[in-house]
C-alpha cells in the first residue's frame, strides 16, 4: 500500500526511507519554491510575447510552438538563477546541502487536447525513471508553475511499485540517449520515434492516484514508482518543473527502492551536483553504478 503524506514533519533521513518504500510526500509552497516558479513564469511569459501561455496553443501553429519551446526550455534549465534557487528549495525542505545532490531542473509542458504530445512536449506513457538509468535512491520532485487540475497532472500506478512489469529497458543505454535521443527532441513534432522504455504488457491504469498541489507546492516520490502523464483535457497547457535528488550516503550504501524489473545500461549519476557548492558527483561512484548496470544487462 502506498501512503500519501501531506506537509509531513519527518526529517529527510526518515522521509527518504519512506519514499524508498513507496511513500509519496506533498508539501505546500515555500518562499523559495514561490520564487522559483515566479522566475519560471517570467521567462515563460517573456517567450510567449503577450499571449496567455496556458492557452497560446490555440493561437499558434504547432511548428511555431515547438520552436518557442526549443528556445525557452534550455534557457530555463541552464539559467544561473535555477542553480541559486534550487538549493534554497532543498534547504527549506530539510535536505542537508552537503549530502544532497541534484540534477538540472526541467521545464515541462503538457498541452491540452493532443495538440503536442511528442518530442519537446512528450506525454509520458506509464514508466519508471529507473528504466531510464536512474539510480534506485533517486527522489523525484515535481511542482506546478500555474494552477493545475486532476485532468492535467500526473498519475501514479501504485499497485506496481513492487510488482514487475515487462518492459523495454534492456534496450536503453543512457549514454546513447544523451548523445542522440535527447538532442533531437525538437525534431519530433507529430510523432516520436526515439527508443524509450515502455511497458510491454497490458497495464492496469486504474486505480490510479492523482495529486493536485498548489502552484509552487511540490511532490516528492521514488523514481521507481510507475507513473504517467494524464491525458490533458483541461483546455489549458500545464507548465511544471521537475528535478531529482540523491543523498550521497545512500548512493554509497546502495540504499534505495527495490529493483523489480529494470535492466537498462548506464547511470544518470554524472548529472548530479552537490547542492552546497555544485561539485559534481564523484566519478568513481558513477563508474561503480555503470558496472553494476552492465552486469544486470548481461
Amino acid at each position: 500500500m502506498t501512503a500519501l503524506f501531506s506537509n509531513s514533519g519527518a526529517d529527510d533521513d526518515a522521509r527518504r526511507r519512506t519514499i524508498y518504500e513507496g511513500g509519496i510526500f506533498v508539501y505546500s509552497a515555500t518562499p523559495a519554491s514561490v520564487e522559483l516558479i515566479g522566475f519560471a513564469r517570467a521567462l515563460i511569459e517573456e517567450a510567449f510575447q503577450g499571449l496567455d501561455p496556458e492557452t497560446a496553443q490555440f493561437e499558434l501553429p504547432v511548428e511555431d510552438y515547438v520552436a518557442l519551446l526549443a528556445d525557452l526550455k534550455p534557457r530555463f534549465i541552464h539559467h544561473p538563477e535555477c542553480a541559486r534557487l534550487l538549493p534554497l528549495v532543498l534547504a527549506e525542505a530539510g535536505c542537508a546541502l552537503d549530502r544532497t545532490y541534484f540534477d538540472v531542473p526541467r521545464l515541462r509542458t503538457s498541452t491540452s487536447d493532443e495538440y503536442l504530445t511528442s518530442g519537446i512536449s512528450y506525454a509520458y506513457h506509464a514508466h519508471r525513471d529507473c528504466w531510464y538509468s536512474a539510480p534506485f535512491n533517486q527522489v523525484n520532485w515535481w511542482m506546478p508553475i500555474y494552477p493545475v487540475s486532476a485532468d492535467n497532472v500526473m498519475a501514479f500506478h501504485t499497485q506496481y511499485f513492487a510488482r514487475p512489469v515487462a518492459n523495454g529497458s534492456e534496450r536503453y543505454d543512457y549514454a546513447d540517449w544523451t548523445a542522440v535521443g535527447r538532442p533531437t527532441a525538437a525534431a519530433h513534432v507529430h510523432s516520436d520515434t526515439r527508443e524509450q522504455p515502455r511497458p510491454e504488457e497490458v497495464i492496469e491504469l486504474e486505480p490510479q492516484l492523482r495529486v493536485v498541489p498548489e502552484p509552487g507546492g511540490f511532490l516528492m516520490f521514488s523514481g521507481a514508482h510507475l507513473h504517467s502523464t494524464v491525458p490533458n483535457t483541461s483546455g489549458r497547457t500545464r507548465f511544471s518543473i521537475d528535478f531529482r535528488t540523491v543523498n550521497i550516503d545512500d548512493v554509497r550504501a546502495r540504499l534505495g527502492a527495490p529493483n523489480v524489473d529494470a535492466r537498462c545500461a548506464g547511470t544518470t549519476l554524472r548529472d548530479f551536483r552537490r547542492a552546497a557548492d555544485l561539485t559534481p558527483m564523484p566519478s568513481e561512484l558513477a563508474e561503480e553504478y555503470e558496472a553494476e548496470a552492465l552486469a544486470r544487462v548481461r
